[in-house]
Formats: structure tokens, sequence, C-alpha cells
């Protein structure tokens, strides 16, 4: 069993995350040195420390530890590894997802996404994979090894760059690649000119998952690479799969597509199947099972109260060809004046307009509705005067109320010089949510 942390990690964090797992070996590189010595003293169980890149005191040189180990097979005991993930820690301390460990051999073990790669995306061992994120994430690093494992050239980015991948992708000659949403968006809003300088003609298959896409941004881009554009929804937890390709995406504008290898439930408050076209949380039928590492009270929230089904925590619906649509996560409802929100329909509004570069929406206080409805905005300009962002805000406001109903809408939007997204592209709403939260002296 092995876990990925982020690098980015403060050290409580990280040493929460050592601990929760019991992790008995702990391998870091040189760049990460002032905090491996500092959390030495709270990981007391870590029996091996291996560094790379140069040593510090307490570790071990991980080159030399390897060197030391035979090059010739082992007789026994060659399994392949289970990684234990963490979440990402947006609503509290982050858990591990335990999934089930199967004993295979080494040399015979297929990475669960190496099926995947080959049967559904068409990867052989000729393809170049082009990895925007980082290896810590459950995607980018079941994509890498798999692709690895299928004799690939991977090219990985340091950090998600949106010219820098586009000229990486020209440069290697790519032909397939993982993203999410964001990366859609922040290619997109670069100028014409700039996109247009660069050949992405080799791509074959680029893949993305993470978040729902906005219905114009999916649409520009199937333009601008070709319907080559390939679309999932899962999790770390490997509790179901659900698919659609640019064609079928094409058919269902908005939807994440259809469920392989797994039947899907919607289902109301009280765990009732809700009729077909109806919002509720989205439950998993036939996938894999999976616990959270030492939180036996967010296991059992994360099952159906009568049936052996598992959810995410995202809410949707299903049309008539049982294609699914993600309206938001359970845990970002917005409730106003006992009306459901869901923020995603309002943030894919806005982050279309010309002026805007990222946005989150969430609820904040409201003394008569209990909760309205508010919009931090990233914009491509930061307004010079209150009287300029004044005017940006009500004219965003206006725009998303050309789209969507005036309760979906925000009431108000604050600007700020950028919106803290984890380096997968994943948004800490959160953050934002409780400094509001907090200013009312008081919690949801």
């Amino acid at each position: 069993m092995y876990t990925c942390a982020s690098s980015r990690l403060p050290s409580g964090e990280l040493s929460y995350i050592i601990n929760d797992c019991a992790a008995k070996v702990f391998i870091t590189s040189h760049y990460k040195a002032d905090q491996a010595t500092e959390i030495m003293p709270t990981t007391p169980h870590v029996g091996l420390r291996l560094m790379l890149d140069g040593t510090v005191a307490g570790y071990d040189a991980y080159e030399a530890a390897v060197s030391d180990q035979p090059t010739t097979p082992l007789p026994e005991e060659r399994i392949a590894g289970t990684d234990m993930l963490y979440s990402s820690g947006t609503t509290g301390q982050p858990k591990g997802v335990s999934r089930a460990f199967v004993a295979n051999p080494l040399e015979t073990t297929a990475n669960g996404v190496s099926p995947l790669l080959t049967l559904l995306f068409g990867v052989t061992g000729e393809s170049v994979y082009l990895s925007p994120a980082p290896f810590y994430h459950a995607a980018p690093l079941r994509f890498c090894m798999a692709a690895q494992q299928l004799g690939c050239t991977v090219i990985a980015m340091e950090h998600f760059d949106p010219e820098q991948y586009l000229a990486l992708a020209q440069r290697h000659r790519a032909t397939v690649s993982q993203v999410v949403p964001t990366m859609f968006i922040r290619m997109l809003k670069l100028p014409a000119e700039v996109r247009s300088q660069y050949d992405v003609s080799s791509l074959q298959c680029v893949i993305h998952a993470a978040a729902p896409c906005p219905v114009p941004v999916k649409q520009q881009m199937i333009e601008w690479f070709g319907p080559i554009i390939h679309e999932y929804y899962a999790g770390t937890e490997g509790n179901g799969f659900v698919y659609c390709n640019s064609t079928q995406w094409l058919a269902h504008p908005g939807t994440v597509g259809t469920p392989i290898g797994c039947v899907l439930h919607i289902c109301g408050d009280e765990g009732e199947e809700l009729p077909q076209g109806e919002s509720g949380t989205v439950y998993f039928e036939g996938g894999a099972q999976f616990e959270y590492h030492n939180d036996a009270e967010k296991t059992k929230s994360s099952r159906h109260p009568q049936q052996p089904w598992s959810t995410l925590g995202d809410v949707g619906y299903l049309d008539a060809d049982n294609f699914l649509y993600l309206t938001d996560r359970k845990a970002y409802m917005i409730i106003s004046g006992g009306v459901n929100i869901y923020p995603q329909e309002a943030e894919n509004v806005l982050v279309t307009h010309p002026k805007v570069v990222d946005v989150a929406v969430f609820g904040v206080p409201n003394d008569d509705f209990g909760e309205e409805v508010k919009a931090v905005v990233q914009p491509v300009s930061p307004p010079a005067s209150e009287e300029e962002a004044a005017a940006l805000a009500k004219e965003l406001i206006a725009f998303c109320r050309s789209h969507l109903a005036d309760v979906k809408c925000p009431r108000s939007i604050d600007f700020r010089d950028e919106l803290p997204r984890h380096p997968t592209g994943k948004l800490y709403k959160r953050l934002l949510k409780d400094e509001y939260w907090q200013a009312a002296g008081r919690s949801i």
C-alpha cells in the first residue's frame, strides 16, 4: 500500500496523513528538506526515511538504498502495490480512500486504468502522454502509471500553464492527455493569436474529468481540438464509472456520460428513487467497494440507507437515454428562503464571460432568507476603483440573469486577484465560504 501526498501540504497536515495511513517508510526529496526535518518528531512510527537529490540528518539517500537492492527477480513477494490516496480536505481533515487489495503478481498486474487507456481511448505503446497535473492526485497518478506500463512516453508538467501546455503538445507531438475543465477555460482565455501559434493536430484523445464542463467551453474545445475529447465521471473511491465521447456529448450537451460497468440511481433525501429528469443524490450500484480510512461515519454517510449502493456526494439527474447530468456537490447546495440552489449553474455561466478568468459561487448569510447567493470573481483586469468594481459586478449579474432564473444568480459579487485552487484544478470553495460565515459570527 502506498500513499502520495502533496508537496504543498503544511507540516501539520502532512504529519497527519503519514500517521493516519500508518506509514512505515517516508520518501521525499531534498527540495523539501526543511519540512522533512520539521516533521520527524511528529511522525515517530516511520522506520525508514529516504531522500532524493541529497540528504539531511535522519534521512538515507534514496539512490543508495535502491542501488543496494538486487537487480535479479525476487523468488517471491513480487506483489503490485495498491494506492490509498487522501481527499483534498476541503471540508475538514483529509480522509484516505481504502480499496480492496488484491495480491496479484507484479509482472502480470494491469493497473486498473490500463484497460481504459487501451480499449476506450486507443492508447498504445507508441502513444505520447502529456500530463499537466500533479501525481499525488488520483487520476494523474493512475493514468501516468498505466501509460508507462503500456510503454508510452510520459511528458509530465511541473505545473499547468495554458501556453506551455500547447507548446509541449506541439514540441513532443503528444497524442493523448488528461485535463480538467479549468484547464480548458484557461486555454480558451488565451488571446486567439497565441492559440493559433501552436499545432495540436497530433492529439488523438484528450480526456477530462473532475468537474462538469460548462457547455459553451466544451463546444469551443471540440471546435478547436476536434471530436477527440472524452469525458468521464468517477472518483478516487473507484465505485463507478460514467463516460461519453464527443459524439455522445454533442447529442447530449452538458452530460458527463452514461454508466459503464455499473448502474446509476438518483435518490431523494430519504433514499427513494426519483423519476427521470429529477435531481437527487447520485448512487452507484455494482462498482468497487471502498472505505474511508479511520472514519466509519464518513463511510456510512456514503452509503444508501437501504441498498448496498454508494455515492460520491454529487447531485444530478438522468435523461431518457440514461445519460447523467451533474448539478453540483450536495455539500455546496444553497438554501435561500426554502429554495434549493446549486451554484454550479451560475459558475458555468459566469466563467464564460470574456472579463472573467475564474469564479466561485456559494451561499452567504442572509437574515431574512437564511442564505443568499454570492460570487467571488477573478477578473481578467482588476477594477481600478470602487466605481469600476460596482459597474463590473452589475454587468456580470445582468449577464447571469440573462441565462438563469434570478434566484440562481448572485446578489452581489466580490473580486479577488486569484481564487484558491488546488494544483489539480479543484476549487477550495470552502475556504472562501468560511470567510463570510465567520465574519457574520456564525456557522452554517
